[in-house]
């Protein structure tokens, strides 16, 4: 079974955008459609406010079991490596 999480945001002009997030090769992949829009977008490297709704997303999830330790740590490594230079 894929590691998959989902949800909904709505866009400052109202749009929903879901945005997909599935653990490939020990590495979390985003993707994000909008509803005015028919093709998924594919992110190399995630927004920051997808990252941070994500790490709220397994938190919540952690505490009812429902994601490993592993993958939350895995979701900050890539919040540091945004603050990289």
């Amino acid at each position: 079974m894929r590691n998959c999480h989902a949800w909904t945001v709505r866009e400052e002009d109202q749009v929903k955008r879901e945005i997909r997030v599935t653990k490939e090769a020990s590495r979390w992949r985003f993707q994000s459609k909008r509803a005015d829009v028919e093709s998924w977008t594919y992110h190399e490297k995630p927004l920051e406010a997808d990252l941070l709704l994500f790490l709220d997303v397994l938190e919540r999830k952690y505490s009812r079991r429902r994601a490993s330790f592993g993958d939350i740590t895995l979701a900050k490594q890539m919040l540091a490596e945004l603050h990289a230079p």
